[in-house]
């Protein structure tokens, strides 16, 4: 695994190709430049590595989540909003064969040459763009042929296309007042587009339920609705409240991602994986790559622990002390003894940073994708602390050697 900077009579051009052309139109957090200016390249073997681990860590997933929502005594542990946990009951008619199952485990290079991941973005990840155009307007300016990439959006919209029948209306739901939230949204649309299919975008009340089908309720765009992509994460719902959301949790319209995303994405899962081994399932992946997680009441007095919010996403609120603005990682430290139950603690991990031609070292998340069990692309951001949150920058992600597919 290596950098490759990209020439800087390039950069420039290169970055306005990202941004207009590759759907990033959110290229700044705050001062920060987030569209990296380098190239993330990794060998064959790693890659195969990489797949092979992602793999192993879906199967594991999926038949942990499909044995949770048929045992929800299990679930308890995981601690879940009330609201979200009185609707489980309800996904009782949840068939894997129906719907488009799409998660990101994300790897991080260790200094003792191995991987470890921090978590997987079971519910709702992102980098769709990212993952899939940023990689050859690299590849067109650094100029190796021999640098090959997985077009994550051919993968998943061909997958979609195979749940949803041909020339479907598919309603892409999301935050719609976010540029970043809809430039995911839009990249995708565009392509289902010229698949045949009728895309509508729209806010998570714009659908409702009828005998467990989706329906349009959005002026102009109102009727039957065969297939749903959902942008909005589970747990916002509760905040944005909208008046139907339990909807999602029972229809049998084929959706990506059906709610039974919510186990494995709050980052307790780890606490109940004693509970699912006595039950027979297999973790073993998962033990060889996730750092040791336990309660928050049981890190104490113990060195090397941080602590992470359950329902984090992007970075935040993780309690790593020299990636924390000032007076942040006392208020973290403050709201993990307020809050307990929202917090998990987890052995810190030792990230391994690379070094750039210019000379800087950079840590790196590799986001490694699958989609219904396989192997789908990476979307990798790098950043100049072990933090990786929204200070990070996207970097495009190539392989050396032949394709393996």
């Amino acid at each position: 695994m290596r950098l490759i900077s990209i020439p800087k009579d390039k950069y420039d051009e290169y970055r306005l190709n990202v941004i207009f052309d590759c759907y990033k139109w959110d290229p700044q957090f705050l001062d920060n430049n987030t569209i990296a200016k380098h190239v993330l390249v990794i060998t064959k073997e790693e890659h195969e590595e990489l797949m092979k681990y992602t793999e192993s860590l879906d199967v594991e997933t999926r038949a942990a989540e499909e044995f949770l929502n048929k045992n929800l005594k299990f679930a308890k542990k995981l601690a879940l909003p009330k609201k979200l946990s009185r609707e489980l009951r309800n996904m009782k008619n949840y068939s894997p064969d129906k719907h488009v199952r799409l998660m990101r485990y994300d790897f991080h290079p260790t200094i003792e040459d191995k991987w470890a991941i921090s978590e997987v973005n079971s519910d709702v990840p992102g980098g769709f763009a990212e993952a899939s155009l940023m990689p050859q307007a690299a590849k067109d300016v650094i100029n190796m042929e021999e640098l090959w990439h997985k077009n994550f959006g051919d993968i998943l919209t061909n997958a979609i296309a195979k749940k949803v029948k041909v020339n479907g209306t598919i309603m892409l739901v999301h935050c719609t007042s976010y540029s970043d939230d809809r430039q995911v949204m839009q990249y995708l649309g565009d392509k289902l587009k010229k698949m045949g299919f009728k895309i509508i975008y729209a806010a998570a009340d714009h659908l409702n339920f009828k005998n467990n089908e989706a329906f349009s309720i959005l002026d102009g765009n109102e009727g039957k609705v065969d297939g749903i992509v959902r942008f909005t994460p589970l747990e916002w719902l509760i905040d944005i409240k909208p008046k139907r959301w339990q909807g999602y949790f029972d229809t049998i319209t084929p959706s990506c991602n059906h709610p039974v995303a919510i186990f494995a994405q709050t980052k307790r899962f780890p606490l109940i994986w004693d509970l699912l081994e006595k039950s027979g399932l297999k973790l073993d992946t998962w033990r060889e790559l996730l750092p040791e997680t336990i309660e928050v009441k049981d890190a104490k007095n113990k060195e090397g622990f941080i602590y992470k919010p359950a329902c984090g996403r992007v970075g935040e609120k993780i309690s790593i002390k020299e990636a924390c603005v000032e007076g942040e990682y006392e208020k973290i430290l403050k709201d993990v003894k307020k809050h307990p139950k929202k917090y998990l603690a987890q052995k810190r991990f030792n990230s391994k940073p690379l070094v750039s031609d210019e000379g800087e070292n950079y840590h790196v998340c590799l986001g490694s994708y699958s989609v219904d069990g396989k192997h789908a692309g990476y979307y990798a951001r790098i950043s100049k602390t072990p933090r990786i949150d929204s200070n990070a920058a996207d970097i495009p992600v190539l392989i050396e050697g032949g394709i393996a597919l």
